[in-house]
């Protein structure tokens, strides 16, 4: 019987995530109420306030958890061998990987909810920033610097080597997708920014 209790409690739980996850996504953190998430996870309000105390707590394990998705992306640029030879192939294969993955509609669109927040959240948004793309920033400079202890790379800051790769990758794909409301690239467009961004990055530091 307890199990079965366990079972259907993370059912209702993950329903309110999932129902509160598309309800700040379509209308902010501002425009959402619990009777909102109530209503779309088919559960009671009190459901909703027994596994969440209030909207600020929901909001929070949503926007928190997004960043265990970055483990794979981390695990992705600290696989980057040491071969001269196949340099610009493999950041190029890097650089299409990370491109699509960080351009996904889901995750610019919880980009855009997180900035919308700042103001009133900043502590979270810093966290997110933290513990997301910074991991991945931090392994970056950290793949950067053993190319170059290799020879393969000029690098004085390896962190500021991570900032300039991922600049000249998101740059244009992701302002244009903040300032418009929604994806404004193709596939394609997304390749041909990752080669142009990788072909300037090992311009600059080869």
């Amino acid at each position: 019987m307890e199990a079965s209790e366990q079972g259907r409690s993370a059912r209702k739980h993950k329903a309110i995530l999932d129902a509160a996850t598309e309800a700040f996504m379509a209308k902010g953190y501002s425009g959402t109420s619990m009777d909102d998430i109530a209503k779309q996870a088919a559960v009671s309000k009190q459901t909703v306030y027994k596994h969440f105390s209030d909207k600020e707590k929901l909001f929070a394990e949503i926007v928190l958890a997004t960043t265990d998705r970055v483990d794979a992306m981390v695990d992705l640029v600290a696989d980057i061998p040491a071969d001269a030879e196949a340099l610009e192939e493999n950041l190029t294969r890097l650089a299409r990987h990370f491109l699509t993955a960080l351009t996904q509609p889901q995750v610019l669109q919880l980009r855009r909810l997180i900035i919308a927040n700042a103001d009133t959240f900043p502590e979270l948004g810093a966290t997110w920033y933290k513990q997301g793309f910074e991991r991945v920033l931090a392994t970056l400079a950290a793949t950067f610097q053993r190319l170059a202890d290799h020879g393969l790379l000029r690098v004085t800051d390896a962190h500021l080597a991570a900032h300039h790769f991922t600049g000249l990758l998101l740059w244009i794909p992701v302002n244009k997708a903040m300032f418009h409301g929604s994806p404004q690239h193709t596939q394609s467009e997304l390749d041909r920014y990752a080669d142009a961004g990788v072909r300037a990055f090992t311009a600059a530091y080869r």
